[in-house]
């Protein structure tokens, strides 16, 4: 059984890279152009949060059109970046779980956490996205979070 931990995200002021098409190793490379980008501003030091966000739900989005960000928070007045759009990261409760940073391990915590939600007290919140989150230090140590936004 997975270890969910219930935490207050606040909303985070991001930058990011968006790829439309079948989730998956595309993916990787969205994030690789975001990383690019972020090390040429700077941004891509220590205290610096990556994000990954699936927007549709690949059982009933065609994989053709699934949309996924990737992200990375910004500090407080970074300026305006004409290469890459900028955007908001809704804060709120989510039930965030820790997991090996493998396709593997992804698919297994989606296949799992879902009903261990319904089980719980909480709720999946339809209005925002599920979450991947990665530190530098979690990245070293080939972890990342699922973040499920969940209904205070």
């Amino acid at each position: 059984m997975m270890n969910l931990q219930l935490e207050s995200i606040p909303a985070t002021r991001i930058a990011y890279v968006r790829r439309t098409g079948p989730y998956g190793p595309g993916n990787v490379q969205a994030m690789e152009q975001l990383k690019e980008w972020a090390r040429e501003q700077g941004l891509l030091q220590g205290s610096a949060v990556l994000f990954g966000i699936p927007q549709d739900n690949p059982e009933t989005t065609p994989p053709a059109e699934c949309r996924y960000d990737a992200c990375i928070s910004l500090p407080e007045n970074s300026p305006a970046e004409a290469l890459v759009p900028y955007g908001e990261l809704p804060g709120g409760a989510y039930a965030v779980v820790t997991i090996q940073h493998t396709a593997e391990a992804v698919l297994q915590a989606w296949a799992e956490i879902l009903p261990a939600l319904s089980r719980s007290s909480y709720k999946l919140d339809p209005g925002r996205p599920v979450i991947e989150r990665y530190t530098e230090v979690m990245v070293s140590r080939h972890l990342c979070e699922l973040c499920f936004p969940v209904l205070d």
